[in-house]
């Protein structure tokens, strides 16, 4: 029987190999799973963000829309709403209405689930004025503090609004 002698130095870069060719491909793996997470979490903002954005069109908000639009400016609004809140008046919820879905906006955006540059992209100084004429009437009816999550989002669309371009951006 004739035995060899093993060549130690060769049976360890075979190893060496078949470990690097493992970790290259677990890499491999890894980057194509965080690709395809990425891309379904882009999906289901896109999903969500194009259902949240056609409930801004549906009767119901459009109702409100136009309710809000016909006060000339902060305090009219502030007067008609601390009077309809007071009265419990129907006037009041078809109102709240539009409180209600830029909390919900804003929520969603806290939790991740809306990206703020989105957005910024479809609202941006829009939803800075919105507040801007809710803000009186808000104070005035329920004091301060109410829609926390709204004036919240409002600050950072302020703050990335006001930020200056960067040479990248240009």
């Amino acid at each position: 029987m004739l035995l060899a002698a093993v060549n130690w130095a060769e049976v360890t870069a075979i190893a060496t190999s078949v470990l690097a060719i493992g970790l290259l491909a677990g890499f491999v793996t890894a980057v194509f799973a965080a690709q395809q997470a990425r891309e379904a979490r882009r999906s289901r903002e896109a999903l969500m963000a194009a259902e949240f954005f056609r409930r801004w069109n549906e009767d119901a908000l459009v109702e409100a829309r136009r309710m809000v639009g016909r006060f000339k400016s902060a305090d009219e609004l502030r007067d008609a709403f601390a009077a309809y809140v007071a009265a419990d008046a129907p006037e009041a919820y078809v109102l709240y209405r539009e409180l209600d879905y830029f909390e919900q906006l804003a929520a969603l955006e806290t939790l991740g689930a809306f990206d703020l540059e989105l957005i910024k992209l479809l609202l941006g100084r829009t939803l800075i004025e919105r507040w801007e004429m809710w803000k009186p009437a808000l104070d005035a009816a329920h004091g301060p503090g109410v829609y926390p999550l709204f004036d919240g989002l409002v600050a950072k669309l302020r703050r990335s609004l006001d930020r200056p371009a960067s040479a990248a951006d240009a």
